[in-house]
């Protein structure tokens, strides 16, 4: 698969993610705007039974009089023509009892509390709430949960709560004995916990919508990086089989150029020829067979189907000779090669073949990624656990990307389009499956353009 169809199947299924996610959240609060209204509806109903139960306890100051209402306006026109004559506070407490605002003051606690609480239950709504009679003539309450509030002065509240705050701006209210000509007053209700309550009814629907697109999230996220690390395997493998191709195809030819002059008949008859050839077919085949011994050993070490061979390993010595091996390489190339081992306790436990070619490996690759003149220095000490080595070059170093794919198996560091540099890009996975082997640690500091840092540490007793 191509990486554009795998990027238009990502935005593709993003998209449908997205939309899947807004639909399903835009049926949520259409539900809770349902329920919302349908609670709205209950309450008004509920105030409403209330009102109806107060206004029926109320008894008018002349039932027996048709025209009640027309005399007593005619009454307060005449009280007004003799405002002169009358202080204002018997002006408003005349009127207040005129316009029933006594009516307010005269509602039994009691019987309030028992319908509200009634009526709630038949309307199915069992929810803490607050509740309170405005007076429209003294514009405070008059009642608060159950209790008449004490009047300071001509006020019937000294100041005023959170609580009533809350109940003056509910929208849950009914105007109070609307017979009269003005509304003494009006009850209100309010529900602290009305949006938890409304958010409960449909808490399990988005719990389990979340849960569900977070699932279908996660699977979709792990499959596009499982078939990002498939395509990026496949490309290192086809890189793999290219690189190995071309390490064989080299010293194949030269065995088939060696074999062709052994029996060619002018050199056939001279031993001293044969045995050149002979020499070079036998290393030309030892180099193959090391290639394809390195190939094996990572398989078996993929299926941890190796067995460690431990004894105490020297490893000044071991360092020693490994430097002395490549150098030969290192100075062909005008390059030096130092090394500076301060370690007190060079002592290991350890497989002496395996941590052999770690540092050969490691060697090399400083080597090969040398552009011009290598400069390799190897440097030792201790720590109170174990062994420390440092390998640095100043090659060509490698950029960030790179450095997190390093000790990955087949990957090779890109060094443009010619094949300079030889290899599978086995040998430092190699180096990272010994050295956790050997519960030890790797690690690397690099830069381009200005070489690489290799650093392994090895534990004095691998069993600790």
């Amino acid at each position: 698969m191509s990486r554009k169809a795998i990027w238009i199947i990502i935005v593709l299924m993003t998209i449908a993610l997205i939309g899947i996610t807004i639909i399903q959240f835009y049926r949520i609060k259409q539900t809770i705007d349902l329920n919302k209204e349908n609670f709205n509806d209950r309450v008004t109903m509920a105030l409403n039974e209330v009102k109806v139960l107060l206004e029926k306890e109320d008894k008018p100051l002349d039932p027996t009089t048709t025209d009640f209402f027309s005399s007593r306006q005619t009454l307060k026109v005449d009280i007004l023509s003799d405002i002169p004559n009358r202080r204002s506070f018997e002006l408003k407490e005349t009127f207040k009892l005129l316009d029933g605002g006594d009516k307010i003051r005269d509602i039994k606690i009691e019987n309030l509390k028992k319908y509200l609480k009634q009526t709630l239950k038949d309307q199915g709504i069992d929810l803490a709430y607050e509740y309170g009679v405005y007076s429209n003539e003294s514009e405070a309450f008059t009642i608060l949960n159950g209790h008449f509030v004490a009047e300071i002065g001509n006020s019937s509240q000294a100041s005023t709560t959170p609580m009533e705050n809350s109940l003056y701006d509910s929208e849950y209210q009914v105007s109070l004995f609307s017979s009269e000509i003005d509304t003494p007053g009006s009850l209100k209700i309010f529900f602290p916990k009305r949006s938890s309550w409304l958010w409960a009814k449909v808490w399990p629907v988005l719990l389990s919508t979340i849960v569900f697109l977070s699932l279908i999230l996660f699977c979709f996220s792990y499959t596009i990086f499982i078939i990002l690390r498939q395509k990026k395997i496949s490309m290192m493998k086809t890189d793999f089989i290219n690189n190995m191709t071309h390490e064989f195809k080299t010293p194949i030819a030269t065995i088939s150029l060696a074999s062709d002059s052994i029996t060619n008949d002018s050199i056939i008859s001279n031993k001293e020829k044969v045995t050149r050839f002979a020499k070079i077919i036998k290393a030309e085949n030892r180099r193959m067979l090391n290639q394809v011994e390195k190939v094996l050993q990572m398989a078996q070490i993929d299926k941890s189907d190796f067995n460690l061979n431990i004894s105490e390993i020297n490893m000044h010595e071991l360092i020693s000779k490994a430097v002395s091996n490549i150098r030969l390489q290192v100075q062909n190339r005008n390059g030096v090669i130092d090394h500076n081992l301060q370690a007190q306790h060079p002592i290991v436990k350890g497989d002496v073949t395996h941590l052999s070619n770690i540092v050969h490996n490691l060697l090399d690759n400083a080597n090969k990624y040398s552009r011009e003149a290598p400069k390799i220095s190897v440097t030792t000490e201790n720590t109170k656990e174990g062994f420390i080595i440092h390998v640095k070059d100043h090659g060509i170093g490698m950029s960030k990307e790179a450095l997190k794919h390093i000790f990955d198996k087949f990957y090779r560091v890109h060094t443009g389009n010619i094949h300079d540099v030889k290899g599978f890009g086995l040998g430092l996975s190699y180096v990272k499956a010994i050295v956790d082997a050997h519960k030890g640690t790797v690690k690397v500091k690099s830069e381009e353009g200005k070489g690489s840092v290799f650093t392994v540490f090895l534990p004095f007793d691998k069993e600790k």
